[in-house]
């Protein structure tokens, strides 16, 4: 599984750009964050936990970690 791509696919299922969460992740920030950026981190696998907090709660979905049966 590469988070990079189930990103890209709640994106396009949920009708955004990664333009637009480019631009949201720059406003949360404070600094800018480019869309190259954005598609680099996301080919890579390398966008950090804020960075996909971020685009995940654009999009109406929360991060959340459930301990596992062993």
């Amino acid at each position: 599984m590469n988070i990079g791509n189930e990103i890209k696919k709640l994106a396009v299922d949920n009708g955004m750009t990664l333009t637009h969460l480019a631009k949201v992740i720059s406003e949360k920030k404070g600094k800018n964050f480019s869309v190259q950026n954005l598609s680099t981190k996301l080919k890579k696998g390398t966008a950090n936990f804020n960075e996909l907090n971020i685009i995940l709660d654009e999009m109406g979905y929360e991060i959340v970690f459930r301990a596992c049966s062993r």
